[in-house]
């Protein structure tokens, strides 16, 4: 599904990525997990083309991306769900989701009501609270809204950063749940998540991102079980 080689990005001057590769594989979640200022979103941005890669290459089902628009790359299968939900806040939820679907409409010509209806049957408080400006939700809520966002745009790969950020526990529960039944519909999912253990615990597979580079890598049982992985990003109380 994807495959990043030898991969380097940045801001300006400063280079945050390493030459990095990795690849996710169709019908997976591979999750990155790593601190502060790891890289973790400039990844995804490069990803999606939000970021320009300075050097390496991007491919998307075997088709480089390196130097597309951002749109076309959602448009070639490719979501981005931001951290912090970045919702149209002065729009309904309704309206969130038309904007979701727009490049399918475009492309394709695709029927919004049966795809609405599809995000609904995913994410039934959204269909309750249609209607309701996006701003006014609670931020499961709008989570769930920049999810059913991404979707509309029929993505073979949904990118998701950091989507438990500032979420009660049961909220970031029902969350996770709805990423692994993602999952099990058939897509495919790049997870980003500060909540280490959570992620883990739902990826197949995991990367370890460290200023810019990539220090483990393997299958997520593996990485829950490593020691260092388990000091530094999973607390001491996780048994050994």
């Amino acid at each position: 599904m994807l495959k990043i080689k030898n991969l380097e990005a940045g801001y300006g001057k400063l280079r945050v990525l390493k030459r990095i590769s990795m690849h996710v594989n169709s019908g997976e979640i591979v999750t990155i997990i790593g601190a502060n200022g790891a890289g973790k979103t400039t990844l995804l941005y490069t990803i999606a083309g939000i970021i320009k890669a300075s050097a390496g290459d991007i491919l998307l089902l075997d088709n480089p991306i390196n130097q597309t628009r951002p749109e076309k790359i959602v448009a070639a299968g490719c979501s981005l769900v931001p951290e912090g939900r970045q919702v149209f806040s002065t729009l309904s939820v309704r309206e969130n989701l038309i904007l979701g679907g727009y490049v399918q409409y475009k492309k394709n010509k695709v029927d919004t009501d049966a795809e609405l209806q599809y995000i609904y049957d995913i994410f039934p408080v959204l269909q309750e609270r249609q209607n309701q400006l996006a701003g006014t939700l609670s931020g499961g809520e709008q989570q769930m809204l920049a999810m059913g966002r991404a979707l509309m745009a029929k993505p073979k790969l949904i990118m998701l950063d950091e989507p438990s950020t500032g979420l009660a526990p049961l909220i970031v529960k029902n969350i996770f749940q709805i990423i692994g039944k993602l999952r099990d519909a058939g897509n495919t999912v790049l997870l980003i998540e500060q909540n280490a253990k959570a992620a883990l615990a739902i990826a197949d597979r995991g990367y370890v991102l460290e200023t810019g580079k990539f220090i483990l890598q393997g299958p997520s049982e593996d990485l829950l079980v490593n020691r260092d992985v388990q000091r530094a990003y999973l607390g001491r109380e996780v048994a050994l």
